[in-house]
């Protein structure tokens, strides 16, 4: 984690009340009966430099939201406010093809199944090598020499850009997916789930090599992740979603030590511990019920149904992300202030 506080970072990133729907379809007309609210009023900001960790079950819209920063799902409401190299500030939501083109250079993915997301039939000279020729970045004569130093900054050898995909490992591969990531020199990395493919050995080297990476290129990460224990190690902020809403966002530290959401200290619960034997894990927390339908959002609190906590103001009350005593910690939840949640240290 870089050193200087989030107050001293300029924001790089700003969105406000982020909503994707997706229409459900249905009868002889093909009519809009419904929508499908993946993600559904999501606001936060991340930092230049710093590194913010999404977290939750699958389905909560975490990759939505990622897709919608991309442009690939495009944002039904709100806005996308992102601070370029010159300082112009661009909303992602209404910008048009031509204004993402730079955009598209300054930030880059990192997927979760490298082998899915490399073109088996290609290259890594031509994998890594398409992205410098697209955006007109190397000539010709430097394409091989440019290609070899970002392999070399990724940990491969210059020689494996003669290779096809299938002749390496699966953190390898990984690394050729860093790699395209990093050829057009951008300052904001988006890793959609980018370790949690990999064995657990392997895992942690690609976590180093993406800490080392920011620390000597400056790089600012939204980290997207359902494993907790990766997130506390690489993370500076965490943000935790739930049915396309942010129920929790705070310092790294601050949310494992005390969390102020119940869903929050649930997921906190099943975090693994080195001895599974140890006595503090029969007090796991095990949540009743299933996540809830997007489509279907229950009234209130969307969490509710599966809160030990919930009152009849939760099934009635939308609560909004408000500020908790903590500094830098929000959550969404009537009780917050009041509610002696358990985090990851007292459930060891």
């Amino acid at each position: 984690m870089l050193q200087p506080t989030n107050e001293t970072r300029e924001r790089l990133l700003e969105i406000d009340n982020l909503k994707v729907h997706f229409p459900i379809r249905a009868g002889l007309f093909n009519r809009v009966v419904g929508h499908v609210k993946a993600v559904d009023g999501v606001s936060f900001h991340i930092n230049a430099g710093e590194t913010l960790g999404l977290v939750g079950e699958s389905g909560c819209g975490k990759s939505t939201t990622t897709r919608a920063l991309l442009r690939v799902n495009p944002p039904t409401e709100g806005t996308i406010n992102y601070r370029q190299a010159d300082g112009a500030v661009v909303d992602l939501a209404k910008a048009n093809q031509e204004q993402m083109i730079p955009i598209y250079r300054d930030m880059r993915a990192v997927f979760q199944d490298p082998q899915a997301s490399l073109n088996p039939r290609m290259r890594v000279i031509d994998i890594i090598g398409e992205v410098l020729k697209v955006n007109h970045l190397v000539s010709a004569a430097d394409l091989e020499s440019r290609v070899a130093e970002l392999l070399q900054k990724v940990g491969l050898r210059p020689e494996a850009m003669g290779r096809f995909p299938h002749a390496f490992s699966g953190g390898e591969r990984q690394r050729i997916s860093i790699a395209r990531a990093l050829a057009p020199n951008p300052r904001f990395v988006i890793a959609d789930e980018a370790v949690s493919a990999l064995d657990v050995s392997v895992r942690a080297q690609i976590i180093n090599l993406l800490q080392d990476l920011q620390s000597e290129l400056g790089l600012t990460y939204l980290f997207v992740s359902h494993d907790l224990s990766v997130v506390r190690h690489i993370c500076d902020r965490v943000a935790v979603m739930y049915v396309g809403r942010i129920v929790e966002m705070a310092p790294v530290d601050s949310l494992f030590e005390r969390p102020r959401h119940p869903y929050t200290e649930a997921l906190l619960s099943a975090v693994p511990v080195a001895n599974p034997a140890v006595k503090g894990r029969s007090r796991r927390i095990r949540l009743p019920g299933d996540v809830a339908d997007p489509a279907n959002v229950p009234s209130g609190c969307p969490f509710h149904p599966r809160c030990r906590f919930a009152t009849d103001r939760c099934k009635t009350e939308l609560p909004q992300l408000q500020p908790t005593a903590s500094p830098g910690h929000q959550t969404a939840c009537h009780y917050a202030d009041s509610l002696e949640l358990r985090g990851a240290f007292d459930l060891q």
